[in-house]
């Protein structure tokens, strides 16, 4: 997959925002916060996650179904395998 080793950083600095995301949550919730703000960093986080993923899969879609030199059976093995991917993420 060239485009992820192309973007190898930028994915990489999202995902250490991510971790961070995720680390402050579990601290927050070590300490009895209050409900709301819970909610807002779970919602942080998942916005963080949809980014990353919108940014492989667009990326995806561009590099590898897109491709003009595509065979037919190819660009249809390559969509079954996304299908499968989005439905288990959209779950």
């Amino acid at each position: 997959m060239a485009h992820i080793e192309k973007d190898k950083k930028a994915l990489l600095t999202r995902i250490k925002k991510i971790r961070g995301q995720t680390n402050a949550l579990e601290k927050l919730l070590e300490h009895e916060p209050d409900c709301i703000v819970v909610l807002q960093q779970v919602a942080a986080i998942r916005g963080a996650v949809n980014g990353l993923m919108n940014k492989i899969l667009e990326d995806h879609i561009r590099h590898h179904i897109g491709l003009a030199e595509l065979s037919n059976e190819e660009r249809a093995n390559e969509s079954e395998e996304l299908i499968t991917i989005l439905k288990s993420y959209l779950k």
